[in-house]
């Protein structure tokens, strides 16, 4: 059995919950990522500051200069332990809107499992299974 911790990209991109919202949009456009974690000085999954977090205020206020990650972000967000079930991600990113879920451990983030490392990963067990 395949667990989050197998698949889950290790390096996340993240930021603080006082990050200026143009920081967060330049990291999200440099990093070519649809979101990003918010997270304390020890690393604990405060939030998550999407692309339609972003675009939801921008269609309502165009000026979000003074804004922080902490006015945007998402705060009730499902997260996985390290040791879930990687079929219990894949149903969760299924059965919701999600792009991406954050993996913990012990409270920490860890890594974080998109719908992208799910396709390479069936990807790449799909190309190990054909004998030719």
């Amino acid at each position: 059995m395949f667990h989050a911790k197998d698949i889950m990209t290790k390096e996340v991109s993240t930021v603080r919950q006082d990050a200026k919202i143009t920081d967060v949009i330049r990291l999200l456009a440099q990093k070519k990522i649809t979101g990003v974690p918010v997270v304390s000085d020890d690393m604990r999954l405060l939030g998550v500051v999407t692309e339609k977090d972003i675009l939801r205020t921008l269609r309502y206020d165009q000026n979000i200069k003074g804004k922080s990650a902490a006015d945007l972000m998402t705060s009730e967000i499902i997260s996985f332990d390290e040791n879930d079930s990687l079929m219990e991600v894949f149903e969760n990113l299924v059965e919701n809107e999600f792009r991406r879920v954050p993996i913990l451990s012990e409270g920490i983030l860890v890594g974080i499992v998109s719908r992208r490392d799910i396709i390479e990963f069936f990807s790449a067990k799909a190309a190990g299974s054909k004998t030719n």
